[in-house]
């Protein structure tokens, strides 16, 4: 058996720290968006448009990577996004909030709801559309730093266990989508690449059970993951969170419990660029779509209908209605000094899919009409969340503390 090793202690002020700099990256992220969406319509839209589609690359010897400015954001930099996402779900199934199974029970029963309705409401009203019904997973995701960033905007009308809630629920829902991306967007498979990608795999879960904790070797066989999974035909953004399940969350120094985790000291690392650089810098190249010639009957049209119905209805019946069914069973538990008023508004928020429905839309669909439209669908379903979520829980209050005993 095997020794015994010290879980890796964590400051006080991880959790704040962490909601902290995902709602910095909320606000930073609606700029980037909003700026996107100013520029796409604007005279200079077509600079805006011609750089995301300029190729840049290089050839040395058999490889080549030559992609668009576009791809390489969508290919390269949010390989890095999904890295960091895999880091996080790997912390709290370890060591974290979703450690143990009494903790996961609500966010994961109301992440299930949050995706499952969702999907079936975009299928609904597609069904007569056999061609546009490969997007059903678009409005399945939930963008934690928007929905975080709203919530830092309550301050402390929202209680810190709703936070917490709505960060788990969002872990889960990333997890949900990098299967849904590995099981149903997955492109024509490469045999050879993809027996390259899988011997790298191996060699990476081979360093950590050798107990290798430098993280060099493991960024550096990471990144040649990432070329072979790329030429497999698999997403190459889950080359990133392949490489996250390998990264070892044990101290350097086991006899320390206050030393830091590789894992930690790579998610520490990350947080920021990826909360202030990498995600802003998707949502700008991805959020631009030009309003020219459109009208309320372009959001009628079965995507974008399905799209913000799915995400707005969706989420808020899904996620509420789970939720409730597994509180009123005695399946779970409410989250303390929470009202239902107060969970509602949270599954509300949960309604702001931007990040992953944009990226999930740009898998789905090839032509640029049809991705426009998941573009004009989620835009449209996670504003009108956000601010139905920010308005209910602005208005309502909360809970009264119990009295203290006589």
């Amino acid at each position: 058996m095997n020794p015994q090793v010290p879980r890796p202690s964590r400051s006080p002020s991880f959790l704040q720290a962490f909601l902290k700099s995902e709602a910095l990256g909320g606000y930073v992220l609606m700029v980037a968006a909003l700026v996107a969406l100013i520029i796409a319509n604007s005279p200079v839209a077509p600079i805006y448009f011609d750089v995301l589609g300029t190729k840049l690359g290089f050839q040395a010897g058999p490889v080549l990577l030559k992609e668009t400015v576009l791809h390489w954001i969508n290919d390269g930099l949010m390989a890095v996004f999904f890295l960091l996402v895999g880091l996080e779900i790997k912390r709290e199934v370890l060591d974290g909030q979703l450690r143990g199974a009494g903790r996961i029970v609500l966010p994961g029963i109301a992440a299930l709801g949050g995706m499952v309705v969702p999907a079936l409401i975009y299928l609904l009203i597609n069904q007569g559309s056999p061609e546009t019904l490969r997007g059903w997973a678009i409005p399945a995701a939930t963008d934690i730093a928007f929905a975080l960033g709203i919530l830092a905007l309550l301050g402390s009308r929202v209680p810190t266990s709703l936070k917490i809630f709505l960060t788990a629920l969002a872990i889960l829902d990333d997890l949900g989508a990098i299967v849904i991306i590995a099981l149903f967007y997955t492109s024509q498979l490469k045999v050879f690449a993809l027996i390259m990608a899988g011997a790298l795999l191996a060699c990476l879960f081979c360093l950590n059970r050798a107990g290798v904790l430098r993280l060099t070797p493991y960024l550096l066989i990471g990144a040649l993951l990432w070329y072979f999974v790329l030429k497999s035909g698999v997403h190459a953004t889950l080359a990133g969170v392949a490489l996250a399940l390998t990264i070892p969350l044990r101290p350097r120094n086991a006899g320390k419990p206050e030393a830091h985790s590789p894992l930690h000291d790579l998610e520490h690392a990350l947080h920021k660029p990826v909360a202030l650089l990498i995600v802003p810098l998707f949502g700008f190249a991805n959020a631009g779509v030009s309003f020219a010639g459109m009208g309320l009957a372009s959001l009628a049209q079965p995507v974008p209908l399905g799209v913000a119905l799915g995400l707005f209805l969706g989420k808020q019946l899904g996620v509420f209605g789970f939720a409730w069914l597994a509180i009123k069973t005695g399946v779970a538990s409410l989250p303390r000094h929470a009202s239902f008023t107060q969970l509602y508004g949270v599954a509300l928020l949960c309604g702001i899919g931007f990040t992953m429905s944009l990226f999930i839309g740009a898998l789905a669909f090839t032509d640029a009409a049809t991705v426009d439209a998941t573009k004009i669908g989620v835009l449209t379903g996670s504003l009108v969340s956000a601010v139905g979520g920010f308005l209910l829980l602005r208005l309502c209050r909360p809970p009264a503390e119990p009295a203290p005993p006589r």
